[in-house]
């Protein structure tokens, strides 16, 4: 399924996750494309005022809100425009199998895991932003993708800068992959001034607008390794040729360096819609109105090692990629658990990878690292490292994750 598309044939795509920031973004290129894309499905969680505003500005064919209880509301909000609408978690997952040229996976967590797999088998290419498929089911997830033959982009903007970086180079070339950094809000704080951190403080991050969920994960330095357990699949590279460099100025995005000697980087302004843009129109490019990058008027452009000490979370999922398995899965599900319960007040910042490590101790001693066979054994994992993640906090099923 790998066909080039003709760029003067309308792309037909469909947006799993559609009011989320990856959402807000990938429309707002397509408002912007002169009619170069033919909107087929949009999905959101529960927010239907933001979903029906969606679907009637894109002229979507179908509308879905995974919160059954929403349907109601989403038919009313959709009255007299002819778009179907649907709710319920099998009603996300049959939006994702419309046949189109291009799936958006933009799902946040867990829930994201079936619709992205569902739209892998059917879709010509996906554009991934569902960190899960990868760091909780990896080797599952790669299989359906070559099985099927979908061309995968990945949205994240550190591996869409590797691919655009590979794209028709030679992987013997290469001899290591360097993702970048930002550091986050607490990159220059002491390792006391990091305990006491608070919530408003890890949303404030210095160059990304995101979610609130990945922008803690940046504050920790959680994301790096989850994006080094991502690389791992997305690449056919080695756990040793894998690296991470602080960047404050989140402009490099990635560094490849050849056996010669050489390095390639990949260079661009903070800007989600650089990365999504480039996944959407694979292999060709699409305008994006975003800010021309201006060396000159940066200056300067920094780098740092990681501080594995003050920010031990990115230690912590080093050793879950080298484990294998389900320790990815483990780890990415407590640290969803330990985030929600940080952002609800209810445990202190570095709680977070202490949690995070506590369940991979205790899941290595109950012998729960085997790989997972499909995808339901990922989500029964996934349920177990949640439970002992809020175990090992103290806190009752309730705590949101």
């Amino acid at each position: 399924m790998n066909e080039k598309q003709d760029p003067d044939v309308p792309t037909s795509i469909s947006v799993l996750g559609a009011t989320g920031s990856v959402g807000d973004s990938t429309l707002d290129l397509i408002a912007t494309s002169e009619k170069k894309f033919d909107v087929v499905a949009l999905t959101a969680h529960s927010n239907v005022a933001k979903l029906a505003q969606a679907a009637r500005s894109n002229q979507a064919r179908i509308a879905v809100v995974a919160d059954e209880s929403k349907y109601l509301d989403l038919k009313e909000a959709l009255s007299g425009s002819g778009i179907a609408c649907a709710a319920g978690d099998n009603a996300v997952i049959e939006a994702a199998e419309q046949p189109v040229d291009c799936v958006v996976a933009a799902i946040v967590g867990a829930a994201g895991l079936r619709p992205s797999l569902a739209a892998a088998r059917q879709a010509k290419r996906l554009a991934l932003a569902n960190k899960e498929c990868l760091v909780s089911a990896g080797e599952l997830f790669v299989q359906e993708i070559k099985a099927a033959g979908t061309a995968l982009l990945p949205v994240d903007s550190e591996h869409a800068a590797i691919h655009q970086v590979l794209d028709g180079r030679r992987i013997e070339d290469v001899s290591t992959v360097t993702i970048t950094a930002s550091g986050g809000p607490f990159r220059t704080w002491s390792a006391e001034k990091i305990q006491n951190a608070q919530s408003a403080q890890a949303l404030k991050h210095p160059n990304w607008s995101m979610g609130a969920k990945i922008t803690v994960d940046s504050a920790t330095l959680m994301n790096k390794g989850l994006e080094l357990i991502e690389a791992f699949h997305l690449f056919p590279v080695s756990v040793d040729q894998l690296k991470v460099v602080v960047h404050p100025q989140s402009i490099i995005h990635c560094l490849v360096a050849f056996c010669d000697g050489s390095v390639v980087a990949q260079l661009a302004n903070p800007d989600m819609r650089t990365p999504i843009a480039y996944s959407l129109a694979w292999p060709h490019r699409m305008h994006a109105p975003t800010k021309p990058l201006d060396l000159v008027e940066l200056a300067t452009l920094t780098f740092e090692e990681p501080d594995e000490v003050r920010f031990p979370a990115l230690r912590i999922s080093k050793y879950a990629l080298r484990t294998g398995g389900s320790a990815p899965n483990i780890l990415n599900a407590a640290n969803e658990c330990a985030v929600s319960a940080f952002l609800e007040g209810r445990i202190g910042f570095q709680d977070i990878p202490a949690t995070v490590e506590h369940c991979l101790d205790k899941s290595d001693a109950r012998g729960l690292f085997k790989s997972a066979a499909d995808i339901d054994d990922v989500l029964e994992i996934d349920n177990q490292a949640r439970q002992l993640a809020r175990d090992v906090m103290g806190l009752s099923a309730n705590v949101s994750d």
